[in-house]
């Protein structure tokens, strides 16, 4: 008798629990962009993979090294990217916002290529499986450098928690221009890649 009096008290206090949160949620008022919807909605300035609990890096950080394959076979190392400008975007096939940006991107690898290295690095932990990457990127024609993250070692090296997430990085190998978060535009990549040195 005691223990199902103790059992339906716990039930009842985590129901009671469970009631406030989601009144709390629904109460709140939100402002900025929705970081969590994955609904479909191109509005939506990015996708939460991680726990946002820090700032990401810095303008006058060092780029963190990272060596991963490439959908062609290749492997690309950072460091020997050093002496050029170089465009890191972190992006996942499920996500609204990175398949906004992606078209706006292989306009500028179409048209900047020789001036700037891009970099997409799939969050591929959090996608099903490898092929979906690769069948993502086929069926649109991108042509762009396209890396595989399989564990997301090199996204959380790099504080990627929403995405997409985009980094500039220098000649000199140092982030030159805060992070963008969320979808970028043609004319800022533009813009950012010519604020580079």
């Amino acid at each position: 008798m005691i223990k199902k009096f103790v059992g339906i008290t716990i039930l009842l206090a985590l129901g009671i629990a469970l009631v406030i949160n989601v009144l709390d949620l629904n109460n709140k008022e939100t402002s900025g962009p929705n970081l969590v919807d994955v609904t479909g909605d191109t509005s939506v300035e990015g996708v939460t993979i991680v726990s946002p609990g820090t700032n990401g890096l810095n303008v006058g950080d060092q780029a963190p090294e990272f060596e991963l394959p490439l959908l062609n076979g290749d492997v690309v190392k950072l460091s020997d990217l050093k002496g050029k400008k170089v465009l890191i975007n972190f992006w996942a096939t499920w996500c609204p916002p990175c398949k906004e940006e992606m078209p706006e991107m292989q306009q500028l690898y179409e048209e900047y290529g020789d001036d700037i290295t891009i970099i997409a690095i799939n969050a591929t932990g959090s996608e099903r499986n490898e092929s979906a990457v690769r069948d993502f990127i086929d069926e649109y024609g991108y042509t762009f450098p396209v890396a595989i993250d399989k564990n997301n070692d090199t996204t959380d090296n790099y504080m990627a928690y929403t995405i997409p997430t985009s980094y500039f990085i220098g000649t000199d190998g140092v982030i030159q221009v805060p992070r963008k978060v969320g979808p970028m535009t043609y004319d800022f990549m533009v813009e950012m890649m010519n604020s580079l040195n």
